[in-house]
C-alpha cells in the first residue's frame, strides 16, 4: 500500500489529509490503520516518536466513533499536557469535515470547570492526562462508562512517570468490552503488565524491533572530564551554527542552571521543566516553536509531548537514569524524513552506557572529539560567509551607497572582504585562541566499573552491615539523599561499621557539603575522603583496620585532635573519628574547576 485511499478512510477524512499535505502513509500508519478499521481487537503498536502514532489512532477512531451521538466514545490518554493538547488539535484536523465533532483535552493546569463544561457539551473524544482524568472522574464531571475505544499513547512513558495506579484507577471505570490500543515507543515490562491486565489478546505490530532508534537519527558520544561538560555543550554548540536542539539534563535544578548559563553566555536559550509555571511553559515553548530559541534545556518528563519540526540536534548533556529514555530523546529530532543528530556527553564513568544503548537502540555510536578552538573559528566564518553570499539585497540600502562608498573609496577589494568578516571572526579567535583540549582518553580496561583515579573519589562514610546495609541498599540510600543518578554512586564496598564508595570528582564537594552536619534518624552520619581506591580490602580478618588509615597518626600530627568523648545517637563517635583520616585532607584535595577566567563574547541574537 502507498496511498491512504487504500487503507479504507472515508471521504471526509480522505479530504483531511489532502489538507495536511499527507501523501503516503508512514509505516506504523500502513500497518494499524487497516486493522483498526476492519477489525473489533485489542492492538499493541510499537513504534518510535514522531513516526506518525497520532494519525494511526485517531483516523480509525474518527471512522468509527458516531458523530451524532453526544456521548464519549473515545478516551485518549497522554502523559503530558502538552502532549494532550497537541493530539487534540491534531484529531480537530483529522476530523475537520466530520460535522458536530467534539474532541475536548482535560489536563492539569486549565480550570476544571471549564474542561466540565465542554465535556458536559457533549464530547464524542476526549483526550486526557492521568491525573486530571482521575480526578474529574472521582469529581463525578466526567462519564467514561459508554467509550467504545481506549488509547493509551507513549504508554512506557505514562508508566515511567508514575500513572500506574491513575491508568488502573481511570480504566475501571471503563467498559469491559472497550477495544483498548496501546501505543508505545518501547516495550519495558511494565507496559507488557498493562497489556496483559487491560487488554484481551491483543494484535500486535512493531515498527523496526522492539525499542529500536529510527535511521533517521545518527548517533555520537563525546568523551569528556565531568568539570568540562558545560565547556563542551558550548563547543558543540557554536561548531554548528545553525543548531535548532533540545538538551537534555537529568534534574530541574541542573536544566535551570545550564540555561541560565547559556543564557549568560550569550546563547538564545530557555529552560522547560516541571517549576516553572503553565504560563511559563506555554511562553517558552512558544519562544522555542518561533525559533526564538535555539537550544532548549529541558528534563525527560516536561519534553513528553513536544513535537517541533525542523530539530536538528538533541543533545544528552547528562544520560537518562533509566537507558530506555534515550530512545524518546533522541526521537525528538529526525522526524517526518528528515535527518537529525543525537549527541551524548559522557564522562569516563559512564562510558559503559553507551554500550547498554546500542544493544537497546540496535544502532552503533561514532566516539567524535569536541572540536578545538580553530575548528569552531573556521565553522563559524564559513556560516557568515554563506548567509552574507545568500542575503538577497534589500535596496533600501541604496540611498547610504554613496557614502559608504567614500568611506571605502581607498580600500581595496581583498582589504574590504577581511575586515567585514573579521568583525564576527575576531569574536570567536580572541576566545578560543588558547583555548584547551577538552576531550578526555577512554579508559582501556576489561573492568565494567573501569574509571580513572583522578576523575573518581573515593569516600569513607560511617554506616555499614550492622545498620542494615548492603550495597545495594547503600547505593540507594547515597543516590536518594544527593538526588544522583543510577551509575553516579559506584564500587560501594560495605563492611560491618563503615563502607567506602566512589563519585565522580566533579561532584566531590557537593558530597562533602551535604554531609557536613547530616542526622539520620537523630545519628551522625559522617563522610570523608579516603586514600582507598576501591581496590579489594587485603585486611580483612584482622580487626577491621586498613591499609588506607596508616598514616593517620601522621597526617594528625601537630594538629590539634577532636574530643573523643561525643557520642551520636546509636553510634559511637569515638569509633567513628578514630576510623577516619585527618580532615585537612578534605581541604587539600578540593576539586579546582580548572574554568578560565576568560568569558565568552556575547553571540549576536540569530
Amino acid at each position: 500500500m502507498n496511498t491512504f485511499q487504500q487503507l479504507g478512510l472515508e471521504a471526509e477524512l480522505l479530504q483531511a489529509i489532502t489538507d495536511l499535505g499527507f501523501e503516503t502513509p508512514s509505516e506504523v500508519q500502513e500497518k494499524s490503520i487497516p486493522i483498526l478499521l476492519e477489525q473489533e481487537k485489542d492492538l499493541v503498536a510499537l513504534a518510535q516518536t514522531g513516526t506518525g502514532k497520532t494519525a494511526a489512532f485517531g483516523f480509525p477512531m474518527l471512522q468509527k466513533i458516531d458523530i451524532d451521538s453526544r456521548t464519549t466514545q473515545g478516551l485518549i490518554l497522554s502523559p503530558t499536557r502538552e502532549l494532550c493538547m497537541q493530539i487534540t488539535n491534531e484529531i480537530k484536523l483529522y476530523g475537520k469535515y466530520c460535522k458536530g465533532l467534539n474532541v475536548v483535552a482535560i489536563y492539569g493546569g486549565a480550570s476544571i470547570t471549564d474542561q466540565a463544561r465542554d465535556v458536559k457539551k457533549g464530547a464524542q473524544i476526549i483526550v486526557a492526562t492521568p491525573g486530571r482524568m482521575k480526578d474529574m472522574i472521582s469529581r463525578r464531571l466526567v462519564d467514561i462508562s459508554k467509550i467504545e475505544y481506549a488509547v493509551l499513547d507513549e504508554a512506557d512513558e505514562m508508566l515511567n512517570m508514575g500513572f500506574y495506579e491513575d491508568i488502573t484507577s481511570i480504566l475501571s471505570h471503563t467498559p469491559e468490552d472497550k477495544n483498548t490500543w496501546l501505543f508505545s515507543a518501547t516495550m519495558p515490562k511494565e507496559v507488557s503488565t498493562i497489556a496483559k491486565k487491560f487488554m484481551r489478546n491483543p494484535i500486535e505490530i512493531t515498527v523496526g524491533n522492539r525499542n529500536e532508534g529510527t535511521d533517521q537519527v545518527s548517533h555520537e558520544y563525546y568523551l569528556v572530564n565531568s568539570r568540562d561538560r558545560y565547556q563542551a555543550l558550548k563547543r558543540l554548540a557554536d561548531a554548528n551554527p545553525d543548531i535548532f536542539s533540545v538538551v537534555f539534563c537529568r534534574t530541574k535544578r541542573d536544566t535551570q542552571k545550564v540555561a541560565e548559563q547559556l543564557i549568560d553566555d550569550g546563547y538564545n536559550a530557555g529552560a522547560l521543566h516541571g517549576d516553572l509555571s503553565q504560563n511559563q511553559r506555554d511562553l517558552v515553548m512558544k519562544s522555542f516553536r518561533n525559533n526564538q530559541i535555539q537550544m532548549l534545556v529541558a528534563t525527560d518528563v516536561a519534553a513528553r509531548g513536544i513535537d517541533v519540526e525542523d530539530i536538528t540536534h538533541v543533545i544528552n548533556y547528562q544520560l537518562p537514569d533509566e537507558i530506555e529514555t534515550y530512545t524518546h530523546r533522541s526521537g525528538r529530532t529526525g522526524r517526518a524524513g528528515k535527518t537529525g543528530v543525537s549527541m551524548v556527553i559522557v564522562s569516563k564513568s559512564e562510558v559503559r552506557k553507551i554500550k547498554s544503548i546500542e544493544r537497546i537502540i540496535k544502532k552503533q555510536f561514532e566516539k567524535k572529539d569536541i572540536p578545538d578552538g580553530m575548528e569552531i573559528c573556521q565553522v563559524q566564518l564559513m556560516s557568515l560567509a554563506n548567509k552574507v553570499h545568500d542575503t538577497k539585497i534589500n535596496h533600501e540600502i541604496d540611498k547610504y551607497l554613496n557614502d559608504i562608498n567614500t568611506l571605502f573609496e581607498d580600500t581595496s577589494k581583498d582589504e574590504l572582504i577581511k575586515k567585514f568578516f573579521s568583525v564576527e571572526f575576531t569574536r570567536f579567535f580572541n576566545y578560543y585562541q588558547k583555548a584547551k583540549d577538552l576531550n578526555a582518553q577512554a579508559e582501556h580496561s576489561s573492568s565494567k566499573d573501569s574509571i580513572s583515579d583522578s576523575d573518581s573519589t573515593r569516600f569513607f562514610i560511617n554506616v555499614g552491615r550492622k545498620d542494615g546495609y548492603d550495597w545495594m541498599k547503600l547505593k540507594d540510600f547515597l543516590r536518594e539523599l544527593l538526588e544522583l543518578g543510577k551509575d553516579d554512586v559506584f564500587k560501594v564496598d560495605v563492611k560491618d561499621s563503615f563502607s567506602f564508595f566512589n563519585t565522580e570528582t566533579a561532584i566531590k564537594q557537593k558530597v562533602l557539603d551535604f554531609f557536613s552536619d547530616f542526622k539520620y534518624n537523630g545519628r551522625f552520619v559522617n563522610v570523608e575522603i579516603t586514600e582507598n581506591k576501591g581496590g579489594r580490602d587485603r585486611n580483612r580478618g584482622r580487626g577491621g583496620k586498613r591499609n588506607d588509615f596508616r598514616k593517620r597518626s601522621d597526617d594528625r600530627k601537630g594538629s590539634n585532635r577532636r574530643s573523643d568523648s561525643k557520642q551520636s545517637g546509636s553510634g559511637n563517635r569515638s569509633e567513628r573519628r578514630s576510623n577516619n583520616p585527618s580532615k585537612s585532607r578534605r581541604s587539600e584535595a578540593n576539586f579546582n574547576s580548572g574554568n578560565s577566567g576568560t568569558s565568552r563574547p556575547r553571540r549576536s541574537r540569530r
